[in-house]
């Protein structure tokens, strides 16, 4: 057998493998949260953004929810601010909230263009659309951080009107309160209480971190499936520090709010979504509920 052959055999063998995931998820709603270093690399951008539109290509209803923190805090420093963060969430005064809705509307704008130039149908929304995201003022350690919001109600019936009729989704993670005041909520906060209010089969966070170890300074401590009460464990033994915290309660919050998997993965991988979804090995850290008979 010749090596072009080969390869078309390997190719063959990729694609029988990926069928029963592609059947299993047919029609089924998945959110995607992007961020990290994926955003700032062009080809990683292009990496991920081709993912997700092949996932509806191939009849997946994916839902992408976009942060823009480095892209923020580049433009503050341009008009002379410093950023500011307590306990991970940006100190947004009313200047620094008008600068975070103007990158993260150029940032969706973006990721609309590249997934139309795909030829896939693309809408960039915001919380504030049809009222998506109504929010309460969110507090860090008691400490009033400014236009930071707290997501504590999900109108999802645009995004159910927007997958009806074939476009993918693109949400930026601002939001309304009672007063129609403009807050700037945590990219994995709405992409989590979207995942919920949606009832998604599937949220992937793309992250910097390869996944969950019990102890991060040991690499044979990856952990690639996690049961809440197991996270919940991790949590209180001290073992889970820093920016994994929030995110860990983000994946049992949105297991125990109906969502079937949750998924941490390392955006620096390319393809790292379709390597997680569509192959029996997969690559990130995986959250279910503790009844879980592990159907994949």
């Amino acid at each position: 057998m010749d090596k072009d052959m080969q390869e078309v055999l390997k190719k063959a063998e990729v694609l029988v493998e990926a069928l029963p995931y592609i059947q299993r998820f047919n029609r089924k709603i998945i959110v995607v949260k992007y961020g990290g270093s994926a955003m700032s690399n062009p080809e990683l951008q292009r990496s991920v953004i081709t993912d997700v539109t092949l996932l509806k290509l191939v009849g997946f209803k994916p839902i992408i929810v976009h942060g823009g923190g480095k892209a923020i805090s580049s433009w503050v420093s341009k008009v002379g601010k410093e950023a500011e963060f307590v306990n991970g969430l940006r100190v947004t005064d009313a200047e620094t909230m008008e600068i975070a809705e103007m990158v993260l509307s150029r940032v969706n704008k973006q990721l609309v263009t590249m997934v139309e130039e795909l030829g896939v149908k693309a809408i960039g929304i915001s919380g504030k659309d049809s009222g998506l995201l109504h929010v309460t003022r969110k507090l860090s350690d008691g400490k009033d951080i400014g236009y930071v919001g707290e997501v504590d109600k999900v109108a999802p019936k645009i995004l159910y009107d927007l997958l009806d009729n074939d476009y993918l989704p693109i949400v930026a993670p601002v939001g309304l309160d009672d007063n129609f005041d403009t807050y700037n909520i945590n990219a994995d906060d709405a992409a989590c209480a979207v995942a919920k209010a949606v009832g998604a089969d599937k949220l992937a966070f793309l992250t910097d971190i390869e996944g969950v170890y019990k102890d991060i300074k040991d690499p044979n401590s990856f952990i690639s499936r996690l049961t809440c009460s197991e996270a919940d464990a991790l949590i209180a033994g001290g073992n889970i520090g820093g920016g994994m915290l929030p995110k860990l309660g983000n994946c049992t919050d949105a297991v125990r709010g109906g969502v079937n998997r949750v998924h941490i993965l390392d955006g620096r991988i390319p393809h790292c979504l379709l390597l997680e979804i569509f192959t029996n090995r997969g690559i990130g850290t995986m959250f279910m509920r503790d009844d879980d008979e592990l159907a994949e």
